[in-house]
C-alpha cells in the first residue's frame, strides 16, 4: 500500500472530538473502534489485523477535517466503511499472488531452485535491513524477536521504553515493515 505521510499536525485530537465532544467518552470509542476492527479484519482472515487498523485510522486522519464537515451519522460507520474498502483492496492483492503455501515448490522446482530462492529472500531482507538505518533495524528486529504472550509483553516493553502507546509502536513498525516490502520485492526483481 502507498502510503502518505501528509497528516495534518492535530488530525488525531480532530478524530477524537468528531468521535464525541467529551475527551474521556471519545477515548473509550477510539480504544473500542480500534478493538472492533482488529475484530473485522481477523474474522476476514487479514494477514495483518493491527497494520490494517492502522491503516484505517491513517487514511481517516488524512480526510478528518474534511469529514467532519460533510459526514452525517455516527462517524464510527466511516471507520468500517474504510475497513470494507481495505478489505476489499487485500482481497485483490492476494489473488494477484501464489501462496507458497499450496505449491509443493521441492516437487515442481530443479533441485537447488528452492534453497536459491530463500537465499534470494535472505539475501535481499538483509540487504534492505542495512538500509533502513540502525534505529529502524533495531526498532523492527526487536519488535518481531518473540512469540505468543512473551511477544505481547515484550512489545508493550517496548513501546514504554520509547515513551509511546502501543499502538504508536504498531504504526512505526508498520510503515517499517512496508518500506521494507518494497525495498525487497525490488531487490528481487533486479535479481530474476
Amino acid at each position: 500500500m502507498a502510503r502518505d505521510s501528509a497528516i495534518a499536525p492535530g488530525s488525531f485530537d480532530e478524530i477524537l472530538t468528531w468521535l464525541n465532544s467529551d475527551r474521556e467518552v471519545a477515548g473509550d470509542q477510539y480504544v473500542q473502534l480500534r478493538h472492533d476492527l482488529v475484530k473485522i479484519f481477523r474474522w476476514n482472515r487479514c494477514g495483518d489485523p493491527e497494520g490494517l487498523t492502522d491503516e484505517v485510522f491513517d487514511r481517516v486522519l488524512r480526510k478528518v477535517h474534511e469529514l467532519r464537515q460533510t459526514f452525517t451519522g455516527d462517524p464510527r460507520l466511516f471507520f468500517y466503511g474504510v475497513a470494507r474498502n481495505l478489505i476489499k483492496e487485500e482481497s485483490k492483492r492476494l489473488r494477484g499472488h501464489i501462496s507458497l503455501d499450496d505449491m509443493d515448490l521441492a516437487a515442481n522446482a530443479p533441485a537447488g531452485e528452492h534453497n536459491n530462492t530463500r537465499l534470494m529472500r535472505e539475501e535481499c531482507l538483509d540487504l534492505c535491513l542495512q538500509k533502513i538505518g540502525r534505529n529502524k533495524r533495531e526498532l523492527i528486529l526487536d519488535y518481531y524477536a518473540k512469540e505468543k504472550q512473551a511477544k505481547i509483553d515484550h512489545r508493550a516493553e517496548v513501546a514504554r521504553r520509547l515513551g509511546i502507546s502501543v499502538e504508536a509502536l504498531r504504526v512505526r513498525v508498520y510503515r517499517i515493515r512496508s518500506t521494507l516490502e518494497e525495498c525487497i520485492n525490488s531487490c528481487l526483481d533486479a535479481k530474476r
